[in-house]
């Protein structure tokens, strides 16, 4: 049976048709394979320098933590560089990025590279590092702790509002804005203050290989730029990440040829979010507790 010219058309339409279906039904399941086998760490590097992020306020990060361990377990890491700049947030946060940053630097090498600012806890995270550089308008310093408070009775009885506080001892939940600071109220937050600017000082000490005069000198709370920052010894090199990979090169003898790998997944804490739970960590009394002490620089424009 002869097929007609409109019929053959048709016939050779439909496959045609077939082949493009077939064709993109084969590149399908070769990109989702791809995906796969990326996800699965089959295409990554075997040998790359890792870099993590540290920004904003910081509060604590668990996904950062996560990170830092994978550096620190991961045989085909080969050195780590942490970018930095925050100006700062609870001792507690700079303490555990200090102590994950130590750990790698057992095994690894690790640079720290402050951007636009690593003041307080920010710097306390750069001194768990070998080598720090700096850029020459970067801010770094702030080397210091603190406890905010309020005393707001006055207002409260303007008010008309009498505030009262049941407690089992006078020191319980001091200082607090619901009741004025007594002298031992002052004294107990100045101790504990002062135990954690000790320790934040003989770090200080210790890693710059200062004495502990010039330590307690540059610890004065102010603010340095990256060139008076080189001058007293607080950081080594002014440039940033490529200075970073230099440094490990012809220090270290790791390969300026091998990738760095972004280990850090995006997240972004507003920096009105970020002051306001350091807030309440320092000005609300039920929630005053150590990791409630922060070391973070207070320019005029965050107040």
């Amino acid at each position: 049976m002869t097929l007609d010219a409109d019929a053959i058309v048709d016939r050779r339409r439909t496959k045609r048709q077939l082949v493009v279906w077939r064709l993109a039904t084969i590149l399908a399941f070769l990109g989702i394979a791809a995906i796969l086998t990326v996800q699965s760490g089959a295409l990554a590097p075997r040998s790359y320098v890792a870099q993590v992020n540290i920004s904003g306020v910081m509060v604590g990060d668990p996904l950062l933590m996560e990170d830092l361990a994978v550096v620190a377990q991961d045989p085909d890491i080969q050195a780590l560089i942490v970018h930095i700049d925050s100006p700062g947030g609870t001792v507690v946060a700079g303490e555990e990025l200090y102590l994950a940053i130590r750990d790698i630097a057992e095994t690894k090498p690790v640079v720290a590279v402050i951007g636009n600012m690593g003041t307080s806890a920010g710097y306390l995270v750069a001194l768990g590092a070998d080598y720090i550089i700096a850029r020459r308008s970067s801010v770094t310093g702030s080397i210091g702790v603190l406890i905010q408070t309020a005393d707001v009775t006055q207002f409260l009885e303007l008010l008309g509002i009498s505030a009262e506080t049941i407690k089992s001892s006078p020191l319980k939940a001091t200082p607090s804005p619901l009741e004025p600071l007594t002298p031992e109220a002052r004294a107990a937050t100045q101790a504990v203050v002062d135990d954690m600017y000790r320790w934040f000082v003989d770090l200080l000490t210790e890693r710059r290989e200062l004495t502990p005069l010039e330590a307690l000198q540059l610890a004065d709370g102010r603010v340095f730029t990256g060139r008076q920052a080189i001058a007293n010894n607080l950081v080594d090199a002014i440039g940033g990440v490529e200075e970073a990979r230099d440094w490990l090169q012809t220090t270290r003898g790791i390969d300026r040829d091998l990738p760095t790998v972004q280990m850090d997944r995006e997240r972004h804490v507003s920096l009105g979010v970020s002051l306001l739970s350091l807030g309440r960590k320092t000005l609300l009394p039920e929630t005053l507790r150590l990791d409630g002490l922060v070391s973070v620089w207070h320019p005029d424009a965050l107040n």
